[in-house]
């Protein structure tokens, strides 16, 4: 998260727009070109936000790898049941950023499916990417349980019906 963070001001600072780290975290899991959006309509501004989306995700991509940091709890969690359960990443990212990072730090061969808000539809806080998610792995929501970083994550995976951790207290910033 922490380096996300760092892209997001990078980029954001070129177009004259502000992200505080606490908004940040408030949206962790809103697809990067909604949070563009929002940001600039606050501000009164007319931008591309699918450009600075794509902007941000290369400079995010473009930062070393070493410079990750899984979160080591949920890591732990994802490859104990490995094999023994089907697990997938519901993501308000790109698909292709998410399994960019999820492969830098050696993990993404854990999941049997990765889906993007943008393939699932509503981005979160509405469950689609969840649903969608849960439908991939063929597992009743009921029976899911999410591990979130943000309100909106938590929101969505809740309206899914599914069983929710907060893994803030968890991540290093």
């Amino acid at each position: 998260m922490p380096l996300h963070y760092h892209a997001w001001v990078t980029v954001l600072r070129r177009h004259n727009l502000d992200f505080t780290e606490a908004r940040f975290y408030q949206w962790a899991g809103v697809p990067v070109d909604e949070i563009v959006r929002r940001l600039a309509a606050e501000k009164g501004l007319t931008v591309d936000a699918k450009s600075i989306a794509a902007e941000r995700d290369a400079y995010f991509h473009s930062l070393p790898t070493s410079a990750l940091r899984p979160v080591a709890a949920v890591v732990d969690i994802a490859r104990r049941f490995h094999r023994h359960l089907p697990m997938a990443v519901a993501t308000g990212s790109t698909k292709a950023s998410a399994e960019a990072s999820l492969r830098a730090i050696g993990i993404l061969e854990l999941f049997d499916a990765v889906i993007s808000s943008q393939e699932a539809g509503r981005p979160k806080p509405a469950p689609d990417v969840f649903l969608m998610a849960a439908e991939r792995i063929a597992v009743t929501p009921r029976d899911c349980v999410a591990f979130e970083d943000g309100d909106a994550g938590l929101q969505a995976a809740q309206a899914a019906g599914m069983r929710v951790v907060d893994i803030r207290p968890w991540l290093q910033r």
